[in-house]
């Protein structure tokens, strides 16, 4: 893990980066720091968003509410409040595979299905401590791509920092340092086995 990575050592190193001044807060009081406070949080979230990361997802069970939705399904379910964006996987029990497709919905912060107990994989807002170094090196190259034109008024920079963190806009964000990171980062996954698939099942 990255011990001792904040926000803010994150954007100083990316302000280092664009050549520009490194900051001691948030607040201080800096134009790079106003920058820097006002679009880091969504630079990170987005960030994590752009793939499973593996140390970003969580398995839990969801708990039942006492409340029932006012429609056809039976139960709700609140979500967990550090998620971010929808569940990457819906089971009915915590065995591994069995993802479900149907039978469930999401309304707001709550997932709505007939089922009598819910479990989900999910990603999460990671803290920057958590974070290991393959993944804080391309949120870097991230930020200075994100900052550079409001923090040195040159396009050209936001473009060559693009290239680095993602590559072309042809390889949708899975070139550049993100693919490296990408195949480090699945070598902490094991390799995904159909275990009950019924296609497979009519075909043997």
């Amino acid at each position: 893990m990255a011990a001792g990575d904040t926000g803010v050592s994150i954007c100083s190193d990316a302000l280092i980066l664009l050549g520009a001044k490194a900051i001691s807060s948030f607040n201080d009081g800096t134009d790079e720091s106003s920058v820097c406070d006002r679009l880091y949080p969504d630079i990170r979230d987005s960030t994590l968003m752009m793939y499973p990361w593996s140390f970003s997802m969580k398995k839990i069970a969801l708990s039942r509410l006492i409340t029932t939705p006012t429609s056809f399904w039976k139960y709700e379910y609140l979500l967990p409040g550090d998620r971010l964006g929808n569940p990457h996987a819906v089971r009915d029990s915590a065995a591994i595979g069995n993802f479900l497709s149907v039978d469930w919905e999401i309304q707001g912060d709550k997932l709505l299905t007939n089922l009598e107990a819910v479990y989900i994989d999910y990603q999460f807002q990671t803290p920057e401590f958590a974070m290991p170094q393959y993944f804080v090196q391309l949120l870097k190259y991230m930020v200075a791509w994100h900052i550079a034109e409001p923090i040195t008024e040159q396009g050209d920079k936001a473009l060559r920092w693009r290239q680095i963190a993602v590559g072309d806009p042809a390889e949708n964000g899975r070139g550049g340092y993100a693919r490296q990171a990408m195949v480090i980062d699945g070598k902490n996954q094991p390799v995904r086995v159909i275990e009950d698939y019924t296609l497979v099942a009519v075909r043997n």
